[in-house]
């Protein structure tokens, strides 16, 4: 496969068939890097030598009432996580400022559970406006399903993206959980996108799914027109039902970056939870593909300290996206 050619066709227009997509997870490792110099041409098309870095903030951790098996946050895992309440704003507040000097450009307030109550909606807005008076920062929510009144509310109070992943295909979403279906997932990807708030929507890639299922993933978010999309890898937790589950490596994890890129051509492709543990030594390469990654720790697992981050983005002579709206005086 010609892969810069094939980048010249997907800049051009053109997108590939099921059969080039699947031949990028295929690709042979000795091609690895050509296949890498496509993607590469593709993403400095589009966003150049710049880097987008988001944060999280776990608001609101355990207590879940789904049985979604990656997750140490949900009923029937085991993990011994810690678990909480919804934090006070000023907790917020505090992780908004630390966002803000590290040149992050989007802070992400996120909470476990099926879906917010309004009171929980309230208590984020609250600290919505504040964030954005005193640093300027995007603001991408993720609090599960929200109801049209919700989604609503959040863009009134500022709020720019939301996230609600579709996590895997529609095909092998009941083999990582039953109690809410694929529909539940992407009605609320559309409804976020009928408030006008930007959508954002990725996937867990290494949960025993096929590579049919990896490149469904991949068209599906084309289809649901996602702005930003993350790309998880998974960290199987013990005490979860995916325990022991280590499918991945390296190689395969940058194949699967270059998929997302070919794919998505135009959209923030982010590589999110399961980076350090996954692509290990091989993670600035993950950036030839994607343009944006996670600083710091994830809901339950320990990140790269931000410091490396930045470090990485140094060496690769990239550039930190960090573009603040105009701050209140």
């Amino acid at each position: 496969m010609k892969w810069e050619l094939l980048a010249d066709d997907v800049i051009n227009g053109r997108a590939l068939t099921r059969e080039e997509a699947k031949s990028i997870l295929t690709c042979d490792d000795d091609d690895l890097l050509l296949l890498l110099n496509g993607a590469f041409k593709i993403r400095k098309h589009y966003y150049g030598k710049k880097v987008k870095l988001n944060m999280i903030i776990n608001t609101k951790s355990g207590l879940c009432p789904e049985n979604c098996g990656y997750c140490s946050q949900s009923i029937v895992s085991k993990a011994p996580i810690e678990k909480y309440r919804m934090l006070d704003k000023e907790s917020i507040l505090k992780g908004a400022e630390q966002a803000h000097n590290l040149k992050v450009g989007t802070y992400c307030i996120v909470a476990s559970g099926r879906g917010p109550s309004d009171k929980e909606v309230d208590h984020v807005t609250s600290a919505v406006g504040e964030i954005k008076d005193k640093y300027g920062l995007k603001i991408c929510a993720c609090l599960g399903i929200l109801k049209p009144d919700q989604a609503r509310r959040l863009k009134e109070a500022g709020v720019d993206r939301y996230n609600h992943n579709i996590n895997t295909s529609k095909e092998h979403h009941s083999s990582i959980t039953t109690s809410h279906t694929y529909e539940d997932r992407t009605n609320t990807v559309e409804l976020v996108k009928q408030s006008g708030i930007s959508p954002c929507s990725g996937v867990i890639v290494g949960m025993r799914e096929t590579l049919d299922d990896v490149v469904n993933m991949a068209y599906s978010l084309r289809e649901l027109d996602a702005d930003s999309i993350p790309v998880n890898f998974l960290h199987a937790i013990d005490g979860t039902p995916l325990e022991g589950t280590n499918d991945l490596n390296p190689r395969y994890c940058l194949k699967v970056l270059a998929l997302f890129r070919y794919i998505n051509p135009t959209k923030e492709i982010r590589i999110s939870g399961g980076r350090e543990v996954n692509l290990r030594s091989l993670q600035p390469l993950g950036l030839y593909a994607a343009n944006s990654i996670f600083v710091g720790d994830y809901l339950t697992t320990a990140g790269q300290e931000s410091t490396a981050d930045h470090k990485m983005l140094m060496d690769l002579g990239f550039e930190i996206d960090f573009q603040y709206e105009e701050m209140s005086v």
